[in-house]
């Protein structure tokens, strides 16, 4: 079945695994997020460690060890959290990318640049604080 957005896995664990990272009152470890988000731990700690190269989480190993926040969930948006697993968003006109259309009128007019555009002004708007 086709979804109209759709996101990364690896976005999907990102910004779900720093939401049970900022809820939780002690270290979490790549098998809690695992097992909450019902992904790979593999693909999990991939991720997570990707988090902690970008300066959000620091890890610590050992049977007390996982992940902590390095910042206030109130200073980390969910655009943040996109960007350091997808790259920077970056806003077109064209879903092709094309500088010019072959048609008079491009048939998808201005959604693709209005979807594109919410999207990161609600990523933006939304910290981790939010979903405590």
């Amino acid at each position: 079945m086709s979804k109209i957005v759709s996101i990364s896995e690896a976005a999907s664990i990102a910004l779900h695994g720093m939401i049970i990272i900022a809820r939780s009152e002690k270290n979490v470890n790549v098998l809690d997020i695992a097992d909450l988000t019902q992904t790979s731990k593999h693909h999990v700690s991939k991720v997570m460690q990707r988090m902690v190269k970008q300066g959000y989480l620091s890890s610590q190993r050992g049977p007390t060890g996982g992940f902590v926040l390095k910042k206030e969930p109130k200073k980390i948006t969910l655009l943040e959290i996109y960007e350091a697993i997808e790259g920077e968003i970056e806003i077109t006109k064209c879903y092709l990318d094309k500088q010019i259309c072959p048609f008079n009128k491009c048939f998808m007019d201005t959604l693709t640049y209005d979807l594109s555009v919410k999207f990161k002004e609600y990523m933006q708007n939304q910290t981790l604080e939010s979903y405590l």
